[in-house]
């Protein structure tokens, strides 16, 4: 189904990207947006293509492949066809000051491309600045976002466990939960802001396999089916009485992801004292939803809880071994990794309609990962949970 984002939507987005380029670069004149994610956003269609926004005139979405599908996609306004970056120059003065781009995603043979038609003097960055503006959600974002962690909810607290049996492997079990994924709706496909980053499905790993290191940075683990493809899990683990099973995995509705953990213990429970580790966990997770109010800052909220977490319980947190990272979630929407971050460095204030993906877990020796994660819309009473409040180490029997 063809699902046109509203008029409404991108003369706003449109707005409030104007004006923080206005406050955050006043000399700006003209801003080059080459990504399918941020054209997404900006025209409610992925073409190979450009959008050209200038300070003082127009904004015009450059489309190549294809011009037809993008027209009937998209309701911007101003959609013009091009076969390469010539015809879109010819129809502008040259250009002889500094342009503004995605300098986090355009490759150096793309600039020089685009440059040679459009011979600027100088290139600044706009990533933080559209981050920024992606970052608070309008109401409809928030509404596919609810429709997703329904969807996400109900996959995995009530799906996933009918679809564990003894002997299973763990590609197996991703192959499943995929098929599964689909037929409630989700879009197919996740999508990372991170550099050369991909994933099938999710994380899934049995037992200590979610310790084995990633190549991405993030807390939990899966061996993969192979250095090529180090994701989908391991077609050799097999699934036994005792395990630990973990799904990390985001789901999505029109472009817009909700990220959710589960954890389940098959056939027996874990020891007591990983069963404790876990609760910890599920405490510090509400405990970071209910400081996610606007004013607060994403610093200080690390800051707090980092600073109320027991000493010996910080071993292992976020990750295991060395590879602790350093952040409690992250910002998400057309991408599951956007800003902000809960972390340092973090300092401006939350507003509402930020939706953070919260994730505290710790990994324990020789049974695997243990912890949580699920989605909050950023509100004046706290973080509201959009995607279930199941607290993990589900026991399928």
């Amino acid at each position: 189904m063809n699902v046109k984002t509203p008029v409404s939507e991108l003369t706003s987005r449109m707005q409030r990207f104007r004006a923080m380029m206005d406050l955050q670069h006043p000399e700006w004149q003209c801003a080059v947006i080459f990504s399918k994610i941020n054209l997404l956003y900006f025209t409610g269609s992925m073409p190979e293509g450009m959008l050209i926004i200038e300070k003082d005139g127009e904004s015009t979405l450059w489309a190549r492949r294809s011009y037809e599908r993008t027209v009937d996609e998209s309701l911007f306004h101003n959609i013009k066809p091009m076969d390469s970056y010539r015809d879109a120059a010819a129809a502008y003065k040259t250009p002889t000051g500094t342009v503004h781009l995605e300098t986090e995603f355009v490759p150096l043979a793309m600039y020089q491309r685009f440059r040679k038609y459009f011979p600027f003097s100088e290139v600044q960055s706009l990533d933080f600045q559209l981050a920024m503006t992606r970052a608070v959600k309008s109401e409809w974002e928030i509404s596919n976002m609810e429709a997703s962690g329904k969807m996400h909810r109900k996959i995995l607290e009530e799906r996933v466990p009918l679809l564990l049996r003894e002997g299973m492997t763990e590609a197996e079990l991703a192959g499943k939960l995929y098929q599964v994924m689909i037929e409630e709706g989700h879009q197919g496909v996740a999508r990372f802001n991170m550099f050369d980053t991909e994933i099938a499905v999710g994380q899934i790993a049995f037992g200590d396999n979610s310790l084995y290191p990633t190549n991405f940075n993030g807390p939990g683990g899966q061996l993969g089916l192979s250095p090529a493809s180090p994701s989908l899990g391991s077609r050799h683990r097999r699934l036994k009485q005792g395990d630990l099973v973990f799904v990390d995995a985001a789901v999505g509705v029109n472009g817009y992801h909700t990220d959710k953990t589960m954890t389940y213990v098959f056939g027996k429970p874990l020891p007591q004292f990983a069963i404790d580790i876990h609760h910890r966990c599920v405490e510090i997770q509400n405990h970071v939803a209910g400081m996610l109010k606007p004013g607060n800052t994403p610093a200080d909220i690390y800051e707090t809880i980092m600073s109320e977490i027991e000493p010996e319980f910080l071993n292992n947190f976020m990750g295991f071994g060395t590879r602790q990272v350093k952040f409690l979630g992250h910002g998400i929407g057309l991408t599951v990794d956007e800003l902000p971050v809960i972390a340092n460095g973090f300092n401006e204030p939350l507003v509402k309609n930020m939706v953070f993906a919260v994730e505290p877990k710790k990994g324990i020796e020789n049974i695997g990962m243990v912890g949580i994660e699920n989605s909050f819309v950023v509100s004046s009473s706290g973080g509201r949970c959009i995607t279930g409040d199941h607290k993990g180490l589900m026991l399928v029997e």
